[in-house]
């Protein structure tokens, strides 16, 4: 959420931030309500008030007048209330309106409309190259009984799986691992809620733009996508002391997506599957978008560092306009390769929003002058299981079927070879 004086100020800038993401959002009609709600809003204070001044003299009347003045507070009142309600409807107009305004992006984002626009700006490690026929991860995994889609779709459901004997021991290598390599950098840990309150995916800006793609329970609260939810929402209401920031949070949790979107797109394998767990970088950081930047290149720079210890080659890309969300303001996603599709495949998204997160959650900061300002937030994918599987094993596998396990991983595994020998 932006402040709505700034959007006043820059209505020229929000339109042409909305363009560029490729958003329909009309700030004229924003202000025309805002002005509205200003409006309704001085006429009920007014009236208000004349209620109370009426109401205080009552008291000092005649009996006389005091019957006319009782009749005249009645009919205040009555009035009073009609614009109350129209007050309440102006103002949840006005609060959709500014739940939809996008944040406006960095002058460094490209121009474009879908992913297939975001621009390479560095590529690491040989793409992966056989002397032998390569096989998915699909057959690897499941000729070594690491995985079991069959069952997995007969107890779950579509894009349902089962991670058995060595699927499940990887993953809680890569998880381990994770745990110990972002540790160093300074991060807490923390295990977040996985079932959210609604405000706090509007608090994210996954809501109300991405309301097909989340789980919701019958009590109407929310499963996550993604710790980001939780892990941003901890600050909630709290104002922070300078001397404090930034704060940098690991979270890991179970994640949980409808891909209703995605539709005939990526059916079999590990890829996209509904749910699947995720270790969260978050910041909270100072008002200031030099911070903002210096800990954006950070946080994704702690993933291509991960990524490059377990020897999977990668590339990096920055999004385009047009895949960009309503709050971030620049964004990069970490591609790893998959030699069975012959491409990158995206494992990670590190974003900064300023303070378009901050306003919604109200999480401010005393700065040395004792003025209160609202934190800047940012976050990224450190890693996400089983995703990370598919680039793992398919680059990896050796000519006998078996899966060479990266050298960073060998001490949780307590052996080198994923193979059909005990």
């Amino acid at each position: 959420m932006l402040d709505i004086k700034f959007i006043r100020e820059n209505k020229d800038l929000i339109q042409s931030g909305a363009k560029k993401k490729h958003i329909d959002f009309d700030v004229n009609k924003l202000l025309e309500v805002d002005d509205k709600r200003k409006e309704i809003i001085s006429k009920v204070d007014e009236m208000r008030a004349e209620q109370n001044l009426v109401t205080d003299k009552i008291s000092l009347v005649s009996e006389n007048e005091r019957g006319e003045m009782i009749e005249k507070s009645k009919e205040i009142k009555a009035n009073l209330q009609k614009q109350e309600e129209t007050m309440k409807e102006v103002m949840k107009e006005w609060q959709l309106l500014m739940l939809q305004v996008p944040n406006i992006p960095d002058m460094s984002v490209p121009d474009g409309v879908s992913d297939e626009e975001n621009q390479e700006i560095k590529s690491w490690g040989e793409k992966t190259r056989f002397d032998f026929e390569p096989k998915s991860h699909v057959d690897i995994m499941t000729n070594l009984e690491m995985v079991d889609f069959e069952r997995g779709s007969k107890i779950h459901g579509f894009r349902g799986y089962y991670l058995l004997n060595d699927g499940a021991r990887l993953s809680w290598a890569i998880w381990n691992y994770a745990n110990e390599f972002f540790g160093q950098k300074g991060f807490i840990p923390m295990l977040p809620p996985a079932i959210v309150k609604k405000e706090n995916l509007y608090g994210t800006g996954h809501l109300p733009n991405d309301a097909e793609d989340v789980y919701n329970t019958q009590d109407d609260d929310y499963l996550i996508g993604t710790a980001e939810i939780p892990v941003t929402g901890f600050h909630s209401g709290e104002v922070l002391k300078q001397e404090e920031l930034p704060k940098k949070y690991l979270g890991f949790s179970p994640c949980f997506r409808r891909e209703a979107g995605s539709y005939g797109k990526d059916t079999k394998g590990l890829i996209r599957v509904q749910e699947f767990y995720k270790v969260e970088q978050v910041i909270l950081c100072e008002a200031s978008h030099q911070e903002s930047v210096k800990w954006h290149e950070w946080i994704n720079r702690n993933t291509e560092e991960f990524i490059e210890s377990l020897g999977i080659p990668y590339h990096t890309v920055i999004n385009c306009g047009g895949d960009l969300g309503q709050g971030q303001v620049k964004k990069y996603d970490i591609e790893l390769w998959v030699p069975l599709e012959n491409k990158y495949r995206e494992i990670s998204s590190a974003s900064y929003f300023h303070d378009f997160q901050a306003r919604r959650f109200n999480i401010k900061y005393k700065d040395q002058d004792g003025k209160s300002k609202y934190v800047h937030t940012l976050n990224s994918t450190a890693i996400p299981t089983p995703r990370i599987l598919v680039s793992l094993v398919e680059n990896f596998q050796q000519a006998d079927g078996s899966i060479k396990i990266p050298e960073v991983l060998r001490k949780y595994m307590n052996k080198e070879i994923i193979s059909k020998e005990k």
